[in-house]
């Protein structure tokens, strides 16, 4: 089995390892890259807000890493965000916080819909405010969620997520190697977002046989529900698999419980 690591390059190492040692091959290829945004004065400004909300919500590692940064630059301290409640997508988010003494809650599944299901946003009826640090693209479905019920949000884009250059060709030599398998070697391509769904058709634009022919991992629900309605547009045969953790695990047990059915 051949399995298509996609995660952000400072992200992908302990999955790759872990499948490694479980027996897999592993490829890296990163759909996604983070580039920080330049600290504006639009960033200057919802800073100054950001003592008047209630949750701060922080999407990932990268999030955390820019977002304070530019707190310090905006002048304010984490003292006077203590009346805060922050919550994080995934572990990882989460020890990056607690390097700044923060306890963040963490959703049981790292989506969108996970941190809505948070008891925190089905009890508290007084939630009127709440920031995201965040990606551009990154999380519209919750925010969208969150102004329809009347929840002010401060919008902190923190950081673009684009296409790395060097993915090109590093899916160019990915086609001859593909190209190369017997017919039976199973191939698995990690999708994370709705971003690296996109950024993977943008790749496969013009061999769509290749986007075909892949199995899938993707993360919740949504982002499956997305990929089979691509499946049916384009009457596509690739097999999905949904998982709601991106932890090694998890998804060594995934690939072995579908290798078991197939």
């Amino acid at each position: 089995m051949l399995f298509i690591n996609t995660r952000p390059s400072d992200r992908a190492s302990s999955l790759t390892q872990a499948l490694t040692e479980a027996g897999y091959q592993v490829e890296s290829l990163p759909l996604l890259e983070l580039v920080a945004e330049s600290f504006s004065e639009a960033l200057q400004q919802l800073y100054q807000q950001l003592e008047q909300v209630q949750v701060i919500v922080v999407v990932s590692p990268t999030a955390v890493e820019i977002g304070m940064r530019y707190l310090q630059q905006a002048g304010i301290t984490l003292e006077r965000l203590a009346h805060i409640q922050w919550i994080a997508v995934g572990k990882t988010t989460a020890d990056c916080l607690a390097e700044y003494g923060i306890q963040a809650h963490i959703p049981e599944v790292e989506t969108s819909e996970g941190m809505l299901s948070l008891p925190f946003f089905k009890q508290q009826e007084d939630l009127k405010k709440i920031a995201f640090w965040r990606g551009e693209g990154g999380r519209q479905f919750m925010m969208q969620q969150c102004l329809e019920r009347q929840i002010e949000v401060l919008n902190f884009v923190l950081y673009q997520r684009v296409l790395p250059e060097q993915s090109w060709y590093i899916f160019q030599q990915f086609q001859v190697q593909f190209s190369q398998l017997r017919p039976d070697v199973k191939t698995w391509v990690c999708i994370s977002s709705e971003a690296s769904w996109n950024n993977w058709k943008l790749l496969c634009q013009h061999v769509p046989e290749v986007l075909n022919q892949m199995h899938y991992l993707v993360l919740g629900q949504r982002l499956s529900e997305i990929l089979q309605l691509d499946r049916k547009q384009y009457q596509y045969c690739f097999n999905i698999a949904q998982v709601e953790h991106l932890s090694p695990t998890v998804i060594i047990q995934t690939l072995a419980e579908y290798e078991k059915k197939s």
